[in-house]
């Protein structure tokens, strides 16, 4: 299984423990013709050693930004401001070539489409072993071994042999393996994975995601995942962020908020998901309106338009950010 060949990996040094990545006031904008519009508006949450964090809302609500921004990976025309610090290190605004070396060794990130990240004229052997090269200074015949290792240990078969295959001979959920691969063959800290399991099958669907578990368990390494499936965050999170409009509308443990939401929106979303020990009569709820454009700023709260317990206050006031040291609420009419 994974979890035996990740655990037989030596380590690449002492874990730390406690807080990993700090990120206060982030906010991420983008320069258009129309002027600069904002993506995500003054997100902050922090990210412990081995904590698998989940990151939910609809297409737009600014999510895959707040790990483009992390990973310093923006549009050109996109700008990110507030603070991020890597074990106590500023890496916010940090220079590319600063910002590189982090890149593989300290983070890494697990895009949407493999297809996309991964480079169709050259192998797999090609792609793994300079990324050992560059980051760990080994030499190509150690780093092709430690390659092997790693596909073997995502479960690849006969991975001595197909390390050696070009991308597009692989099928979805085994470029998706590889791209995990990649990601974790430095041993990074942090694991940022933008949708990892999207139109992949629900049998190689539960493989990467049992996968990923097993490295927070197993190496150390924590992860945060941003993914509109809920059933995902369920099986696989021990704290969940709720985005809205780019601002978090809640957060707290994975168990204590799926069993007790708060915010009328994560009630929605909740309610928006099939469940099969709930008879639903063949209709679902849905969440009447549409999700924000990114140009709109709202004076108050962003989810206010949609929202049935919405006060007049809910239109003007930004709701004051709730925290009892567990969780967080940013609403008027609920309270922790």
């Amino acid at each position: 299984m994974a979890s035996t060949k990740l655990a037989e990996r030596p380590a690449a040094g002492v874990r730390p423990s406690g807080t990993i990545l700090e990120i206060k006031d982030l906010t991420v904008e983008f320069r258009t013709d129309s002027g600069k519009v904002a993506a995500v508006n003054g997100v902050s949450f922090d990210l412990k050693a081995g904590e698998i964090v989940g990151i939910v809302g609809e297409s737009g609500s600014g999510k895959s930004q707040i790990l483009m921004s992390l990973m310093g990976l923006l549009a050109k025309n996109g700008s990110a401001s507030g603070s991020v610090k890597l074990r106590g290190q500023e890496i916010l605004g940090m220079k590319d070539d600063e910002l590189d070396k982090l890149r593989g060794a300290s983070m890494s990130m697990i895009f949407q489409d493999p297809m996309t990240s991964l480079n169709p004229f050259l192998r797999v052997s090609t792609q793994l072993t300079e990324v050992l090269v560059k980051h760990r200074g080994m030499g190509k015949g150690e780093a092709m071994k430690r390659s092997i290792e790693m596909l073997d240990a995502v479960s690849i078969p006969d991975a001595a042999k197909r390390i050696r295959l070009y991308p597009h001979e692989f099928s979805g959920g085994m470029r998706q393996r590889v791209m995990i691969s990649m990601a974790l063959l430095c041993q990074p800290s942090i694991l940022f994975a933008d949708e990892p399991t999207t139109a992949l099958d629900v049998t190689v669907q539960a493989q990467i995601l049992d996968l990923m578990k097993d490295l927070a368990a197993d190496l150390g390494t924590s992860v945060v995942l941003v993914t509109h499936d809920l059933g995902v965050v369920a099986s696989l999170c021990d704290r969940v962020i709720v985005l809205y409009g780019g601002r978090i509308m809640e957060s707290g443990p994975a168990e204590t908020l799926f069993a007790d939401p708060k915010h009328p929106y994560t009630r929605g979303l909740l309610a928006s998901t099939p469940r099969l020990d709930e008879q639903t009569h063949g209709e679902l709820h849905t969440i009447p309106g549409q999700p924000p454009a990114v140009a709109t700023a709202a004076l108050g709260c962003p989810f206010e338009p949609r929202c049935e317990f919405r006060e007049a206050r809910c239109k003007t006031v930004r709701p004051i950010i709730q925290d009892n040291g567990e969780r967080t609420v940013a609403c008027h009419v609920v309270s922790l």
